[in-house]
């Protein structure tokens, strides 16, 4: 079970620590940091149905399309992705981040499932969590 503290070890130098779960928080946050090494290719498209990410840039620079807009967020600047929203996102060389999505759901058990191997049937799994834009 996630808990806080908890550290998951990605593809291409991503590293996620889980400062506060839902299990600490009633349900009503996820809150993270997340760090990658290097330069991460973009993710495809997709949309979280119920949930708000909230991101601040601690180091670094990450580059972002959401809706249909364009931007690079730099140390500093904050930037929310509303729920329902198709986004995708990139470090742009190493990059730290503060990362927030409400409510938490299952996500911090996604990311466990995900980046261990886990599972082929995720997106059906954790449809509540995430979907590809356009399906």
């Amino acid at each position: 079970m996630a808990h806080a503290g908890q550290v998951i070890e990605g593809y291409d130098g991503f590293r996620l620590e889980l400062v506060r779960t839902g299990a600490e928080t009633g349900g009503e946050l996820l809150e993270m940091e997340a760090s990658y090494s290097g330069n991460a290719g973009m993710p495809p498209a997709h949309l979280h149905p119920q949930q708000t990410e909230r991101f601040e840039v601690l180091e670094g620079a990450m580059r972002a399309v959401i809706g249909d807009q364009e931007r690079r967020f730099e140390r500093g600047e904050r930037f929310e992705v509303p729920a329902g929203t198709p986004h995708r996102m990139a470090a742009d060389g190493p990059t730290r981040l503060r990362w927030e999505v409400r409510p938490a759901l299952r996500t911090a058990e996604l990311f466990e499932r995900l980046f261990s191997g886990g599972g082929e049937d995720l997106l059906t799994e954790f449809s509540a969590e995430l979907r590809l834009a356009g399906t």
